[in-house]
């Protein structure tokens, strides 16, 4: 029994680190070009580091370095208080049948309002949003993983493979409610958490075969392509997640352990309103 479970929980994987999933249509504010793979590989990667790198070279002026954040910056981004927070969900959004796409160039922008606190608002275009005195924080609508909070998660932990595939054990062996709060402990906070608990969940449903077979295959294959069940994943359950999370590190500039071409990836620089805590970018 518990073998099982180690099977199923595979398929929650898939949705841990393959919340950036197929790229969105839109233009991003400013984006880079060219197959350079862009990312952090670690062990379970399959790539090495002359393939995969934290950084992408073809973005017009000077290469782009993703920004970094020292611990008192990851601290000030989670006590943020966000003033238009999403509404929890209050169904499976994969019950729903497909995602409306995503409008061509939105994107999400934070505006800092009162001392410690901001706003979300989705904008048209960049401009839109620069011109309204906002910072763009992902391209695509905000939604219910656009938060700095949640920002600060995905900074914080470039492979999310191991903590939610036991997410995805507790929902097994145990109920849902236990594996919301699991989710909830690796920091996201509660409208994230449900529709990554929806994906996972979705993602067993739709490739548990796929996911069985690569049970032991790296994240990718030696040519840089993702494998089946990271495949399976996107086609299946990207385009809901994307639709309704809002924000993933693709469409946010940040590295992690599954490696993307330059041009599925927006560079940003997450400044806001504490630019001394941040550098990079």
């Amino acid at each position: 029994m518990n073998r099982l479970l180690g099977l199923l929980a595979l398929c929650a994987l898939t949705a841990c680190d393959a919340e950036d999933k197929a790229p969105a249509s839109n233009e991003p504010p400013g984006f880079c070009s060219g197959t350079q793979l862009f990312g952090n590989p670690n062990a379970t990667t399959g790539l090495t580091d002359e393939q995969c790198r934290p950084t992408c070279t073809d973005c017009g002026a000077a290469p782009y370095l993703p920004p970094t954040f020292d611990d008192a910056a990851l601290a000030t981004l989670t006590t943020l208080v966000n003033d238009t927070p999403s509404a929890l969900l209050t169904g499976d959004p994969y019950a729903e049948g497909s995602a409306d796409p995503i409008p061509e160039g939105s994107v999400c922008a934070v505006t800092p309002m009162t001392p410690g606190h901001y706003r979300l608002d989705t904008f048209g275009s960049a401009s839109e949003a620069r011109a309204a005195g906002a910072e763009v924080t992902h391209v695509g609508l905000c939604g219910q993983c656009s938060s700095l909070n949640n920002l600060a998660v995905y900074i914080a932990q470039q492979d999310l493979t191991e903590p939610v595939r036991a997410c995805g054990l507790l929902a097994m062996r145990e109920n849902d409610a236990a594996a919301l709060d699991c989710l909830l402990a690796l920091g996201f906070d509660e409208p994230c958490a449900q529709i990554w608990q929806f994906n996972t969940k979705h993602t067993q449903l739709k490739c548990l075969g796929v996911c069985l077979a690569a049970l032991d295959d790296p994240y990718h294959l030696p040519d840089g392509s993702l494998n089946p069940c990271l495949v399976c994943d996107e086609v299946q359950s990207g385009p809901v997640f994307k639709a309704v999370a809002g924000r993933t590190r693709r469409n946010s500039g940040l590295p992690n352990a599954l490696c993307r071409p330059c041009s599925e990836v927006t560079p940003l620089e997450h400044n806001y309103a504490f630019e001394s805590s941040v550098s990079g970018g």
